[in-house]
């Protein structure tokens, strides 16, 4: 019998396993979300469905000890893996008090966690890549051990922060893994409108660093593509440049209606090789899964999201008085 592909690039049937159930946490969480918000009880949602597959096969390949992560807006998947509960994610749709990202003063995405080193990031796209970059540098400055791991959409990809802080990190060859998340549509502008180049990675070769396109609906594609990005920044061989191309399964956000500028058609076939299915299927084939098996994860997780919505519906809002803390510094 020939070797599983899941352990031929090191990850264990029990890993796979755990790999799935994060991607299908991230996928249920974010339909409840939307559920929520059309019930009018959260204001906004800005989805990672049809992402989970490169967010979390991307965040396993890391060392979720020691590296830190700048996510974008969409990254469900990065942060749930690197240690973020349902519960806080809830918590931050309903913008609660105890929300850990921002004690509920940002909308949703706009991820921040001390504790589980996951850098926060703000409304303006693209700027958590020149700060990925200065984290690269304070890793070569210190002579310490971690990488600095971003992400962002294709549309970002053509912005002046995302050239800065590539070319500085390539000059100075910093430990930083730059992870561009092609989901076709910058909100409603189709790749072709937006790209003159086949592949976001072709982008690499003018900065002197690796690049490498994979498909963002295998996750374990994205895993052996930043573990070994990952594994030449640590070896000193400078910034990657991983492009995981996938489909934006929602509109862009609960705001906007992407029936105006793309055909059900075009969404239905992409639903087809959803991530949450196809790596599913392969996990049954393999013999990691059976339908019992998934649906008693399944079942788990319900439950789970179910006293994550209750606590955070629940749960305090924070008090007027503390609207300028951590506005102004204070004696």
């Amino acid at each position: 019998m020939s070797e599983l592909r899941h352990h031929t690039i090191g990850l264990t049937d029990d890993d796979v396993l755990k790999m799935y159930e994060t991607m299908l946490l991230a996928r249920m969480i974010d339909e409840r979300m939307w559920l929520l918000n059309r019930a009018g009880k959260i204001a906004f949602v800005i989805s990672c469905q049809g992402q989970e597959a490169a967010q979390v096969g991307a965040a396993m390949a890391l060392n979720n000890e020691k590296d830190y992560v700048l996510p974008y807006y969409r990254d469900m998947g990065v942060v749930l893996q690197f240690g973020m509960t349902p519960k806080e994610l809830m918590l931050s749709g309903f913008a609660k008090k105890e929300d850990p990202n921002s004690a509920g003063r940002q909308m949703p995405g706009h991820f921040g966690q001390r504790k589980n080193r996951i850098v926060t990031g703000s409304s303006p796209v693209t700027t958590q890549v020149p700060h990925a970059v200065g984290f690269g540098l304070a890793a070569k400055m210190k002579k310490e051990d971690f990488v600095a791991f971003t992400t962002f959409g294709e549309g970002s990809s053509n912005q002046g922060d995302f050239h800065e802080g590539i070319n500085f990190a390539s000059v100075h060859d910093l430990p930083v893994i730059f992870m561009c998340e092609n989901n076709k549509y910058a909100i409603s502008v189709p790749l072709d409108k937006q790209l003159n180049i086949e592949n976001v990675s072709d982008r690499a070769v003018g900065y002197g660093i690796h690049g490498e396109s994979v498909d963002g609906n295998d996750p374990l594609a994205v895993y052996e593509a930043v573990s070994k990005a990952r594994e030449r920044a640590l070896n000193g061989g400078g910034p990657s440049l991983i492009e995981t191309v996938s489909y934006r399964l929602t509109p862009h956000s609960s705001d906007d209606d992407d029936s105006v500028y793309r055909a059900k058609e075009e969404v239905e076939a992409a639903k087809k090789i959803d991530s949450i299915h196809t790596f599913g299927s392969y996990l049954k084939e393999t013999g990691v899964l059976s339908d019992e098996k998934e649906e008693e994860i399944r079942a788990r997780l319900r439950r789970e999201i179910d006293e994550a919505t209750d606590y955070a519906e629940k749960a305090p809002y924070a008090e007027a008085e503390s609207l300028m803390d951590y506005v102004y510094g204070e004696e």
